[in-house]
């Protein structure tokens, strides 16, 4: 029990985690200010529960009919002939990458099947595991309305907030300031909903870059709960608030995309990428990172809590590079293409190749099951 007790001091030490002269006593003094407590940090968590559930019940009674209006299709892909040897194989190698031509080689001697024929049943097998347009749509149209929602309610308590316009405002009687309560609920509400992305994200449609976003996911709550706990929710409604900016436009560009309005989603691709690289590689290092790394110090001199704030705050400027040179990268697809074609992070979006005109029924579906005779002619 006493090293419990003496773990737990250290971890609370006033030296580490509020400037000079300041105790955790100042903060709980009635002196008409609400201070940020560590226990309402357990509240997102329920609160993501009801988000989770919001989500589901949204997809399903809006934005299902709403992509039912815009015709979307809503059945997975027809899946191939049924063929246990190169089911094995593909269990054994699930991977968007073509096969091996050694591979393609054994195939085709234990199945008869030409190269092409292999390679048109994995592309079949990869596109029925896939999640449908719709599912895909509706999972966009909830982050659309979240991200819009919030981000308006956002700019519209912190328009009238002195450290929108002014970032030393965020650190000027640190850390007697007031904590209200539009700063409060949108500190409660954002959290609950990183909270479900990272927890529905096993759930979610894959991508490729699954452990950045959840490196990301995780890094926005740490310094969500790490501003809340020391009463830094001032800078860290600034880093909401940009990040909110942009999201937006992204999944609008999906929801185009999925909806085959492919001139919209073009555009908005446009839109969403200059958002990007003003919000995020423009605004947030110069108003909200840099100011956050040194303005502190000028007025309150070196302090622990300081450090890790930093440090999370680096690690988000580092993702939003990574995540430039995927957007850039998509951007030049599209405009060797001539258009926007997927979203890159996604492995899961994959489309139907179209089959050959000079296919016939016969090599569509059941050249795929015809079993191989030990002497090397076809069973009859």
């Amino acid at each position: 029990m006493a090293l419990l007790t003496r773990i737990s001091e250290s971890f609370w030490s006033e030296d580490f985690w509020l400037p000079g002269n300041t105790t955790w006593a100042d903060l709980e003094k009635d002196d008409g200010l609400t201070y940020p407590k560590f226990s309402d940090l357990y509240r997102p968590l329920f609160l993501s529960i009801i988000v989770f559930f919001m989500r589901f019940a949204f997809e399903r009674w809006i934005a299902t009919p709403l992509g039912r209006c815009l015709g979307i299709r809503e059945g997975q892909s027809r899946p191939p002939p049924d063929n246990p040897i190169l089911e094995r194989q593909f269990q054994r190698s699930k991977s968007n990458k073509p096969l091996d031509k050694q591979i393609l080689t054994d195939l085709g001697k234990q199945t008869d099947l030409s190269a092409r024929e292999i390679e048109r049943w994995f592309r079949m097998r990869r596109n029925a595991e896939r999640p449908s347009p719709m599912v895909k749509f509706t999972e966009s149209t909830w982050r659309f309305t979240y991200y819009v929602s919030i981000f308006i309610y956002g700019v519209a308590f912190l328009w009238q907030k002195p450290w929108f316009w002014d970032s030393t405002y965020c650190w000027r009687g640190y850390p007697r300031q007031d904590l209200t309560p539009d700063l409060y609920w949108y500190y409660m509400i954002s959290l609950s909903f990183y909270w479900s992305l990272l927890f529905s994200q096993f759930v979610d449609i894959k991508r490729k870059d699954f452990w950045q976003m959840f490196i990301h996911h995780l890094a926005t709550i740490c310094l969500m709960c790490f501003s809340y706990t020391n009463n830094m929710v001032r800078i860290g409604s600034l880093v909401l608030v940009v990040h909110d900016a942009v999201d937006y436009w992204m999944e609008a560009a999906k929801m185009a995309k999925y909806a085959s309005l492919q001139k919209l989603c073009d555009a908005l691709f446009v839109v969403f990428t200059v958002v990007w690289f003003v919000t995020r590689l423009v605004l947030y290092p110069m108003k909200v990172m840099v100011p956050a790394l040194f303005e502190p110090v000028a007025f309150l001199g070196p302090f622990g809590g300081h450090r890790p704030m930093c440090v999370l705050l680096v690690v988000l400027q580092m993702l939003h590079g990574i995540w430039f040179c995927m957007i850039v990268r998509i951007a030049w697809t599209a405009l060797k293409k001539g258009k926007v074609d997927k979203d890159d992070r996604s492995e899961s979006e994959e489309d139907d190749a179209p089959l050959d005109e000079d296919d016939d029924e016969h090599t569509r579906g059941e050249s795929a099951t015809r079993p191989r005779q030990r002497n090397g002619t076809r069973a009859k």
